[in-house]
């Protein structure tokens, strides 16, 4: 990547921050309810749906636990310091922040003294405690239920937000990785294209995994809005993987015979997140691929360190519903586990959430990523 010729000062690495701007609503024709997300943590609700429940017995010890203001790693670092080997200690997904959120931690039942250290966390509450015969991994929930306020909407926002969440539930809500994959600054993708090019970045081994996946995340978002742009998010092209919504089972489309199980959202296409077993796709498909890749500089050959996953270009909200509570608007919805609420909120709202601010503007509380 090389400045403009005719803006030298620009930044180089421009295309590869985070903004919503380059990426379009699936609704555009529908009004926006407008407001304010995030005004104390109780604004913003989780709560994980499990895969599977702790069957009462074995040798790992499974807590329930509410949370606020702290992040799943505040959590796993407070049992750390109770004397618990971190690799020991199972987490289902990744909870926001500036939230009060709900999620299952698991470690081994000779490390349970460590819970006294959970417990002296401000802002942590234990709600439930049992039993399972193996860690907990991460990816084991379904996915989360939100519960979110939005202050300071405009006045028609009940009807607007109904409006929306229909239109959404019949098409589906695309899946971009929301602002908390990018960074504070939004700037995480470029010190994972900064390691492709096999220059020092500053953090060690897990900071470089997560600036990778942030550059895997940002061509995922140039593709899928690409396809949005082209009248392709309720569809499948010749040479996609697409997958299918109830028992996400995936297949190559290899003829046009698909299209209309896509248009009922029985499928949707998934979109490569690069690896060693993740290659450029063909035909159509593949054609999308590297025109994004090309906008980015770079080849699906720059992520051969990670091994490679494919995402779904849209998800089905479930269960979604809308009040007005006082001058506030409260919606409730579920999404499925890697989905960002951001996604959905954006298209009900029709502003721009989380948006990373510029180096050097203070922070004033930090949002993480909700799987």
């Amino acid at each position: 990547m090389t400045r403009s010729a005719s803006n030298p000062n620009s930044d180089p690495y421009d295309p590869l921050l985070f903004r919503w701007n380059d990426h379009p609503t699936v609704t555009p024709a529908l009004a926006g309810t407008e407001g304010k997300l995030r005004q104390t943590p109780e604004d913003f609700r989780v709560f994980e749906i499990p895969l599977y429940m702790p069957e009462g017995c074995g040798s790992h010890l499974y807590l329930r636990v509410r949370k606020r203001n702290l992040t799943t790693r505040d959590l796993v670092l407070a049992l750390v310091r109770g004397g618990t080997s971190e690799r020991e200690i199972g987490v289902a997904g990744l909870k926001d922040k500036r939230a009060v959120t709900e999620q299952w931690l698991s470690l081994p039942n000779r490390s349970a003294r460590a819970v006294e250290a959970l417990e002296e966390l401000e802002g942590v509450e234990i709600l439930e405690s049992s039993r399972h015969r193996n860690k907990l991994a991460l990816g084991h929930l379904w996915g989360n239920r939100f519960e979110v306020r939005i202050r300071q909407v405009n006045p028609a926002a009940v009807e607007h937000a109904r409006a929306t969440l229909q239109a959404l539930e019949a098409c589906g809500v695309p899946n971009y990785f929301g602002p908390q994959r990018f960074g504070r600054f939004g700037r995480n993708a470029v010190e994972g294209f900064r390691l492709t090019r096999g220059e020092w970045v500053p953090g060690g081994h897990r900071l470089k995994r997560f600036f990778l996946a942030a550059l895997q995340s940002l061509h995922f978002n140039r593709l899928l809005s690409r396809r949005i742009r082209h009248g392709l998010f309720e569809r499948v092209v010749i040479g996609d993987w697409a997958r299918k919504h109830d028992t996400g089972g995936t297949f190559l489309v290899c003829g046009a015979g698909e299209v209309e199980r896509a248009q009922r959202l029985e499928i949707s296409a998934t979109l490569p997140l690069y690896g060693r077993r993740v290659r450029l796709s063909e035909d159509e498909a593949g054609r999308l691929e590297r025109m994004a890749l090309s906008e980015l500089g770079l080849a699906w050959t720059d992520f051969h360190s990670r091994r490679g996953d494919r995402r779904m270009t849209r998800v089905v909200p479930l269960g979604a519903t809308v009040e007005a509570e006082g001058d506030d608007l409260i919606v409730r919805f579920s999404l499925p586990k890697g989905a960002y609420a951001t996604s959905l909120l954006r298209e009900v709202m029709k502003t721009d959430l989380d948006t990373p601010r510029p180096t050097g503007e203070p922070a004033s509380g930090s949002t993480g990523r909700t799987d």
